[in-house]
């Protein structure tokens, strides 16, 4: 009896202790990007591809009289070529029975005193850099990001005031800018331009642009709209597209 007691007490003591199992690590949460970071995020997706070197579209022109009919001197269409080098651009106005006006000669850019484009222009784009605009407020609607922001500095370049954002890729969709109308010898307006945003061959540009001038003007083009159409990046465009003295030699070979 004495033998097979000790024996037991020497099987218990030769099985292996429970050993109590280690909690698992819980894995690193990444800190959520700030609200300001989100506006760099957004910007740098905007500049993420380089600009093509040459670009094609149609933009079109349309507004009312302020008695509400078509204003036909102020509604146009363009055929437009860009050279984004220097961003020079040979144009021609689209006739109402389809051909081609002369060849006239652009520098197309939003927020100047001339038709907006080209489509691949910097919604970004500021003397300062990326620390132009700080974030007011940030809020989700739905599969959107909408960013409130405003200029640190020199506003009068800085015109963004909302971005509206894929919350998943960051790419833009809709952007809310300032603007202003002069009047010949008279006051200057506000306006408020609505642009849509969307792709082409990867590039992001601008669809569309809808203005609405304020501080109670009631005159003609109180309301435009802005399209861009037709947009394709040539491979190559020849140089005298974009030298206005040699328009006169290539009656023969001009673009349509």
């Amino acid at each position: 009896m004495v033998a097979r007691v000790i024996l037991c007490a020497m099987l218990a003591m030769s099985a292996p202790a429970t050993v109590a199992a280690e909690p698992t690590a819980a894995p690193a949460v990444e800190p959520a990007p700030s609200p300001q970071s989100l506006l760099g995020s957004i910007r740098a997706r905007f500049h993420a591809r380089s600009l093509p070197p040459f670009e094609s579209y149609t933009l079109t022109r349309s507004q009312n009289t302020a008695t509400g009919v078509l204003d036909f001197p102020n509604s146009y269409s363009k055929r437009v070529w860009v050279r984004n080098s220097d961003r020079t651009a040979l144009t021609r106005t689209v006739l109402s029975n389809g051909t081609r006006g002369p060849l006239e000669f652009d520098r197309p850019a939003f927020n100047e005193e001339r038709d907006p484009g080209p489509p691949t222009a910097d919604m970004f784009e500021s003397p300062n850099g990326v620390s132009d605009y700080r974030l007011d407020s940030l809020e989700t609607q739905g599969d959107l990001l909408h960013l409130r922001i405003s200029p640190v500095l020199n506003a009068d370049r800085n015109r963004l005031r909302e971005v509206f954002a894929d919350k998943q890729t960051y790419e833009l969709r809709t952007l809310i800018a300032v603007d202003a109308l002069f009047i010949v010898r008279g006051p200057v307006y506000p306006v408020t331009f609505t642009i849509t945003m969307g792709a082409v061959e990867g590039y992001p540009v601008v669809t569309a642009a809808h203005g609405v001038v304020g501080g109670d003007y009631n005159g003609d083009g109180k309301e435009v709209d802005y399209t861009f159409t037709a947009i394709s990046f040539p491979a190559t465009l020849p140089d005298w597209y974009f030298d206005p003295r040699t328009y006169g030699q290539h009656g023969g070979d001009a673009p349509v």
